[in-house]
């Protein structure tokens, strides 16, 4: 076993055993748990922390699972239960379209896609499950922020800033408020070869019973395939496809 696959079985180790005391756990007892040595449990322990793994208590000296492991392993699980119910919707969409169906979510300023059903076509858009978009330049993402206060994306522009991936792409936040009113009047979000030069996306939001947006939809295809006649349709088929799985698809 190579070295760092080592630190990286250890690290899991270590995890696993924070995971395991709901009280919280001594360095003390997870090294001799892991059968390492203080200062090697330590440095793990450290790593693990300033990743958000872990987290130190500076006032009882135990060590408990930090915020992002739990954003990681809830992401499990909200993929999988929004994912089961689509995957039928989205090869619908895929074959109605004869275009690339995606759904996707919001994590860390970037959409991931978690489910596709791919175009048959020879020539097609090709974005693959796990894959990382920024927010501003998906028709997913605008999707989702489209249904968030002003002042909240307002936040996530200072957190994560506007990124550049084409000419097309929106870099100013007046451009992107004014698309935002464009999205809500319309009901669905256009990304318009703003990621991917000659790709286009029409996307529209999936609610839950409370109006929280859960996911998006969308349909992408060349951009010499979707005309504005069939920007048209596919945002008829992506908009009732959303409306059909809002309010049955709840966390």
């Amino acid at each position: 076993m190579s070295t760092a696959v080592q630190s990286v079985d250890r690290a899991l180790t270590l995890l696993e055993l924070i995971a395991a005391d709901p009280e919280g756990s001594r360095l003390s007892d997870l090294a001799r748990a892991a059968a390492l040595a203080p200062s090697t449990t330590h440095r793990l322990l450290t790593a693990l922390e300033q990743r958000g793994f872990a987290l130190s208590d500076a006032t009882t000296g135990r060590w408990h699972i930090g915020r992002r492991a739990h954003v990681v392993g809830a992401a499990w699980g909200t993929a999988r239960s929004l994912r089961i119910p689509a995957i039928p919707q989205l090869r619908r969409l895929r074959d109605a379209s004869r275009e690339t169906a995606n759904m996707g979510v919001i994590e860390d300023g970037h959409v991931i896609t978690i489910a596709q059903a791919e175009s048959r076509e020879i020539m097609r858009a090709i974005s693959s499950p796990g894959g990382r978009t920024p927010v501003f330049c998906s028709g997913m993402g605008k999707a989702i922020v489209a249904t968030w206060r002003d002042d909240q994306i307002d936040h996530l522009i200072d957190l994560y800033g506007l990124t550049a991936a084409t000419a097309h792409s929106l870099t100013k936040r007046e451009t992107i408020h004014a698309e935002i009113a464009r999205i809500r009047d319309q009901g669905y979000a256009l990304d318009d070869e703003e990621y991917v030069i000659g790709l286009r996306c029409v996307a529209a939001v999936i609610m839950n019973p409370d109006g929280e947006a859960l996911a998006a939809l969308s349909i992408s295809g060349l951009a010499a395939r979707m005309t504005p006649e069939k920007v048209t349709r596919c945002a008829e088929l992506v908009t009732a496809t959303a409306r059909d799985l809002s309010g049955r698809m709840t966390l």
